[in-house]
């Protein structure tokens, strides 16, 4: 039986080890293209343990970790995705982000990304906050890696109410499966709420590439 819930206590640090492999496995792929570490996504992950106000959702396949989401305020995640917010004088603590939602290839189409965002969004509402935001890397069409056939998530964002944010967008580093180190990426936020309604229309920007998700 599939099941999705939100991980804590020991059931949550039981699991940190699963997700960090689970985000290197997912996020290997496209458009992420992310060569991780281990290490790296266990100090990463520990921040959500450790943060009475973050989420993690685990999905669960009988006993195993098939799928993994989180979120936190946006005031409590790196310095790097709020700046553009603090540069348009847009209070973080107005905003909750909706951090990454990894999901293996064969339970995709079941619904379970759909449970991930209810869980956040609940777990948000919970916490007082209206305005739910998340980010996707922006891509080039013509990129060598891009597979032939993709199709990016923009439609299942936009069927739950999400929309790209023109000019909001974060800056942030690390290293491709085919490059030598890191390299800086763009990812553009996307967002739903009552502030996030009375901001610019819901055209996003010429360049913005329908391969971020």
């Amino acid at each position: 039986m599939i099941t999705a819930r939100v991980l804590t206590g020991a059931a949550l640090d039981a699991a940190l080890d699963d997700v960090a492999r689970l985000r290197i496995a997912v996020f290997r792929d496209w458009p992420y293209l992310y060569d991780g570490d281990t290490g790296y996504e266990r100090r990463y992950l520990e921040a959500y343990r450790d943060n009475p106000s973050a989420v993690l959702v685990g999905a669960f396949d009988g006993a195993r970790l098939v799928g993994a989401a989180t979120g936190t305020p946006l005031a409590d995640h790196a310095a790097d995705f709020g700046a553009g917010f603090a540069a348009r004088g847009l209070p973080l603590e107005r905003f909750f982000y909706c951090a990454e939602s990894v999901l293996l290839p064969d339970y995709r189409g079941r619904g379970l990304g759909h449970r991930f965002f209810d869980l956040r969004e609940a777990h948000a509402a919970a916490l007082g906050h209206a305005d739910v935001v998340f980010c996707g890397v922006i891509r080039p069409a013509d990129h060598p890696m891009r597979p032939a056939g993709y199709r990016p998530l923009d439609g299942f964002w936009r069927g739950r109410g999400y929309r790209p944010l023109p000019g909001l967008v974060a800056r942030f580093a690390w290293k491709d499966v085919d490059q030598p180190g890191e390299t800086d990426k763009t990812l553009q936020f996307w967002g739903r709420g009552p502030r996030i309604d009375a901001m610019a229309d819901d055209t996003p920007p010429d360049d913005l590439s329908t391969s971020a998700t």
